[in-house]
């Protein structure tokens, strides 16, 4: 999805590999937690709303699920890859693992494009996966959840779609779902702010007052506007923001040096996070080049697009004066660009711990549809910075105490505890 050259499933395995050297791991844990345990591929046949029929291709992996059932997003994107799918689900068995909850990782897609497809052919979309996946998928077995260019009502169409086949109410079977219809509080806002957590423990690590600092964003949906929400609560400025052109086919960085006004820019946004460029430049706005936001003179990077995006040639466009970046993107730092970070002495939050709020209160979502009991906004919001919170210290103590890189140090709490688990089961 993000480059011709790229492969997302081989970079997750290149980073595998390097911790399974640093905990030594024989031959039968590599090969079992390299690739996922389980994958499917399908057809999805949709009546078009011009009588046409038109096949999609449908996608689920289920990586591990030695902790807990499945968990993962679908995405709809028509660049979407198997191989995508496979690194995602890698990834989101290190996200559960890391924040330590009962859950191993798995993802799904369709290879489509939302922009073209009505509301009717986005729910035949939907109800055609579950179709394909019921056997497969469950509350007790694999849960899916939002991800790119899915929203709260794909997910409802997807519920009502399993219970409709399998004869009973299963609230639990799917979380990302409309709050009143078994959703949860504080789950549109967990992502960006569970992101935030982290970076603010990291600004108290290095001794830095959140006002103190200065932020550009990559991407502007869902998960950069509640980041930059919360991060301007703390003080913080944001002076640049990306995001993709769907006309264009390209994305453009708009900056403006005092500080974007978020509620402003979110009311010339459409529901992609596409920012009308005309209406920002009547607001005073500079329009640039969207991979211009990784050049930015500020002092915190939040990558919060897609994977691939700070790479061995972009890396070298990041200026001296960063001290953090936070990765709310899934894969968003190739191994190589890894190296170069560290040898800049960049504090690097890496993406399954610093996005892993998506994912815990989904979790938490999922506890509260099987008790039919829900929490208040402050409540679940609580719960996920003393997870977050938590996490981002045991991998900071981690990586302090061996001198590792945060990266190295979350994915040793990780896979050792997805190892043990194994172990445990008998599995290796």
């Amino acid at each position: 999805m993000a480059g011709d050259n790229f492969n997302p499933f081989r970079m997750a395995q290149e980073q595998f590999d390097k911790v399974a050297d640093f905990l030594d791991l024989d031959e039968g844990a590599r090969g079992l937690l390299r690739n996922p345990m389980r994958e499917y591929h399908f057809n999805i046949p949709i009546r078009m709303d011009d009588g046409s029929v038109k096949v999609f291709r449908g996608f689920r992996c289920q990586h591990n699920d030695a902790r807990g059932p499945s968990k993962g997003g679908i995405r709809f994107h028509p660049q979407e890859t198997i191989d995508t799918v496979r690194a995602l689900s890698m990834w989101m068995t290190w996200k559960c693992s890391v924040v330590d909850i009962p859950l191993g990782g798995g993802k799904g897609g369709v290879i489509c494009d939302p922009h073209n497809l009505s509301m009717r052919e986005q729910e035949q979309i939907c109800r055609g996966w579950v179709r394909q996946l019921v056997r497969n998928v469950g509350p007790l077995q694999d849960v899916p959840a939002p991800d790119v260019m899915t929203s709260a009502q794909h997910m409802l169409w997807m519920m009502d779609e399993y219970e409709a086949i399998t004869g009973a109410k299963y609230p639990g079977f799917i979380t990302g779902k409309p709050v009143g219809m078994g959703g949860s509080l504080g789950r549109t806002e967990a992502t960006g702010f569970g992101l935030i957590f982290t970076v603010r423990e990291a600004l108290k690590q290095l001794d830095i007052r959140p006002q103190d600092t200065i932020a550009s964003v990559q991407g502007f949906g869902n998960v950069s506007q509640y980041a930059i929400r919360l991060y301007n609560q703390m003080g913080g400025t944001v002076i640049c923001v990306s995001c993709w052109d769907q006309a264009d086919q390209k994305s453009y960085a708009f900056r403006r040096k005092d500080g974007i006004d978020l509620d402003q820019l979110l009311s010339i946004t459409d529901k992609f996070g596409g920012i009308d460029r005309q209406k920002a430049l009547d607001l005073g706005y500079e329009i640039l080049e969207g991979p211009q936001w990784i050049e930015q003179d500020v002092d915190i990077l939040l990558p919060c697009a897609l994977e691939n995006q700070i790479n061995a040639d972009s890396v070298k466009k990041i200026s001296s004066r960063v001290k953090i970046i936070g990765e709310g993107a899934n894969g968003p730092t190739t191994p190589e660009a890894d190296r170069v970070i560290e040898e800049m002495g960049i504090f690097n939050i890496p993406d399954f711990l610093a996005n892993a709020g998506g994912v815990t209160c989904s979790y938490f979502e999922q506890v509260q549809c099987n008790m039919n009991y829900y929490w208040t906004k402050d409540e679940v919001l609580g719960k996920l910075d003393q997870k977050m919170t938590e996490a981002f210290i045991a991998v900071s103590e981690l990586a302090q105490r061996h001198g590792i890189y945060m990266r190295d140090a979350a994915y040793v709490i990780s896979v050792g505890r997805v190892v043990e688990a194994c172990r445990a089961r008998g599995w290796i």
